[in-house]
Formats: structure tokens, sequence, C-alpha cells
């Protein structure tokens, strides 16, 4: 029945909970922080997790509840058939109906200790869990950030694609002129051809690439097929790539203060030490209350059913003591156990923060190696197109031959893919880290 009940009250609780996960999507472009907010209320594992405090809260009340008295009925009816003794000593047949009645109630006095440690116990689960609650967000939120720059990403590599594209049709035309005037080869045109079929061929690759990735968040995102989902696409100057990173120390410590999967660590290592307590528990002598009332009835009886219930009353209240001498070890085995699971809590908690350094660290490390080599890019792109535009006209004038343009031409889009790669890495790095110094994620 106890079951029945605690089923009954979870669904009571999530099914409206369900309903109301849903949000108004966007009507127009998705900004990084509508992805977010979206992604942190409808996400399946973030619904998942608070589902799991839901119950959880069903449980601290199933804790609390067992501090007070507990009181059950019951009833049996039967009918029976036997043969009974006259006066005369003969024996004739006899049905009779029966039933008892019975009231019952019981409350625990002492327990070691164990029902308001229990309870105790209950309260850390449920915060613990409202943490599990947070960690999910925050994990949707880092994944969601990902996934949208790493669609500017892609994004900012078809621009220069098309525009590499552009460039690259201009020489084939400028190619044909040449190549009729007989200035260059045939197979030099035949190599800048070559060239515009490859630039061709990045262009497609970079819009599938595009496409791909906002598909990858669309899915995060959880939205549906016929959901209308269109990327809003931000200017991010050097102001967001160059931006000064705030002290690896000072990071770190801020996440050892805000971050929900230390705190959850901790209330772990606290729990089970109380498991210990509880544990412990089973070695004191418990006392409960016990009281019943009862009374029964019979068709054959010569006293009315309201005289029966009355004269075949009982009523008794006693005190139960419980002292536990030998269990087969079981008490001393479930102590041990607990003292164990202490030990792993205390050790997760310690790699938890092992986790967090390691985390922080590298993307501490990740912004100062991407800026540095964005102001290197930058600089490369720089000298890289004042090469190549030094060449093209070289090239035009028949001073380069196809090979030494496009030798400069590949200096120059490697030069400018790196750039990018560089500055969407700082970015990314830069935006996170400030997460765990708890600022929120925009752009």
């Amino acid at each position: 029945m106890n079951k029945r009940i605690n089923i009954a009250t979870i669904l009571f609780i999530i099914i409206p909970s369900l309903v109301g996960f849903s949000q108004e999507k966007p009507t127009s472009s998705w900004n990084l922080k509508d992805c977010i907010d979206y992604a942190r209320k409808n996400n399946i594992q973030v619904q998942s997790a608070r589902v799991s405090r839901q119950s959880t809260n069903v449980d601290l009340l199933q804790a609390k509840a067992q501090l007070f008295p507990s009181l059950t009925f019951s009833s049996s009816q039967g009918f029976g058939h036997q043969k009974v003794q006259d006066t005369g000593g003969d024996f004739k047949s006899q049905s009779a109906y029966t039933g008892s009645y019975s009231l019952n109630s019981g409350l625990t006095l002492y327990n070691g200790g164990k029902l308001t440690r229990s309870i105790r116990k209950q309260e850390i689960t449920n915060e613990a869990q409202t943490y599990q609650v947070s960690m999910a967000e925050n994990d949707i939120e880092i994944a969601v950030t990902e996934a949208y720059l790493q669609i500017l990403y892609a994004n900012e590599s078809l621009k220069t694609n098309r525009q590499t594209l552009e460039t690259s049709a201009a020489q084939l035309e400028r190619s044909k002129e040449l190549l009729k005037a007989g200035s260059i080869a045939a197979s030099d045109y035949a190599q800048i051809e070559a060239q515009y079929a490859n630039d061709q061929y990045k262009v497609t690759t970079a819009e599938n690439t595009l496409a791909l990735n906002k598909l990858q968040l669309k899915q995060l995102l959880e939205l549906e097929l016929t959901d209308h989902f269109e990327i809003y696409f931000p200017e991010l100057d050097d102001s967001q790539v160059l931006a000064m990173a705030p002290s690896l120390e000072e990071v770190y410590q801020t996440a050892l203060e805000v971050m929900p999967e230390m705190k959850n660590s901790k209330l772990n290592v606290e729990s089970a030490q109380l498991e210990e307590k509880i544990a412990a528990g089973d070695r004191l002598p418990s006392v409960s209350l016990s009281a019943s009332v009862s009374t029964d009835h019979n068709s054959e009886s010569d006293y009315s059913f309201s005289k029966q219930l009355n004269n075949k009353l009982s009523e008794n209240v006693g005190i139960n003591i419980s002292i536990p001498i030998s269990k087969n070890r079981q008490i001393k085995s479930a102590i041990e156990k607990a003292k164990l699971q202490t030990e792993t809590a205390q050790l997760n908690e310690i790699n938890t923060r092992k986790e967090l350094l390691k985390t922080v660290e590298s993307l501490h490390q990740n912004v100062i190696s991407a800026q540095s080599r964005y102001v290197a890019a930058t600089n490369s792109v720089k000298s890289a197109t004042k090469s190549y535009e030094l060449v093209q006209a070289q090239f035009d004038s028949g001073m380069k031959n196809t090979v030494e343009l496009l030798t400069e031409k590949n200096n120059y889009l490697s030069a400018i893919q790196e750039q990018i790669q560089a500055k969407f890495e700082s970015i990314l790095s830069l935006k996170l880290l400030n997460f765990y110094r708890n600022q929120p994620i925009e752009l």
C-alpha cells in the first residue's frame, strides 16, 4: 500500500510539472541567450534531474511521517459450519457467521536517534539533488555555448571561403585573357581552373558544415522538426577576443565556492557520515508504544450484535523494548560499510576538486594560448595579404608563374583560417572561464 501511495504521489507532482516545462520559443533569430535559456528549461536531462528532485521531496515527507503514530484498522469476516452436542447428548449441525474488528496503533519512542538522523539525511539528499539540477543546467549551458560558437566559427569560415571563391573566379577570368594573349601556358591555366574547382568544393563543404552544426544545436535544444530555427550572428571584435583573462587563482577560488558539483560532493560526505551514525544506532535498544482495541461477534450468540461488540471489547496499551544482543555481525558489517562509504564520498570530493582545478587550469591556458595565437595570426594575415596582392599583380603582368601565385594564395588562406580558429577558441575559453567565476555567458 505504501508503494502505491508513493508512486501516486510522485505522479501527482510530476505530471503538472512536465506540463510547465515548455517555454515559448523565439520567433526571430535565436541568439546565445535564447538558446541557453530555452535549453536550461527544456532539456530532457535537466527535466529528469528536476523529477528526481521532486521524488526526493516525497521521500523527505515520508521520512518525517515516521515521527507520528501509525494507525491501522483490520477486520475479518467468516462463515463456519460444525456439529455441536446439545444437552441431551445428540449432535446437530450449526452454522454461524462471525466477525472480528481491531484498531492498532504504534509509535516509536526511541531507536538510537535513527529517525531524526534519517530525516536529516533525507534533507541533505534533497539539497544535494537541487545541486544535481544546477549541475545539469550548467552542463547544458556549456554544451549550448560550445555548439553556438561552433556555428559562428563555421559561418565565418564559410564567408572566407566564399570570398576566396570570388577571388578564384576573377583569377580564372584573368587567366583566360592571359591564355588567349599567349602570356601563360595551357598548363598554367589548368592549374588555376583546378584551384577554382577546389575552392568551389571548399565552399560546399563549409556550407554543409554550417548546416550540420545548426542541426546539432537544434537537436541539443530538443526542438521539433517543424520548429523555426535561425541563428543570430553577432559581430565579434578584438575587444572580446583579447579581453583580459581573470587570474587563475581568482577563478578557482570562486569556482570552489559557487560550482554546484563542489556543494553536491560536500553534501554527499555529510550524508555518508550521518549514515554511519544511523547504522551505529542499531546497537542501541529501541522503545516503542503500542495500543490496540479489538472486539468480535457471533451470529449464534444470544446477545445482540451491539451487545456482543461491547461485551467482547478488549483494549491494550503496551511499551515494547527491543535490545540487540547478536545479529550475526549484521550491525557491525553495516557500520563498517557505512564508514567505507564515507571514505568513498571523501575521495569523490577530492576528485571533484581536482577535476575542477584541471578544467579551470585548461581553460585559462587555452585563453592565453589562443590570444597569443590570434595576435600572431593577425600579423601573419597582414603580411600574407600584402605578399599575396603583390604576387597577384606580378602574375597579372607576367612576372610570376602560376605555382608562385597559388603558393602565396594558400599561405594567405592558411593565415586567415588560423586567425579565425584562434579567435573563436579565445572567445569560447574566455566565456567558459568567466562562467566558472560565476558570470553569465553572453555575447
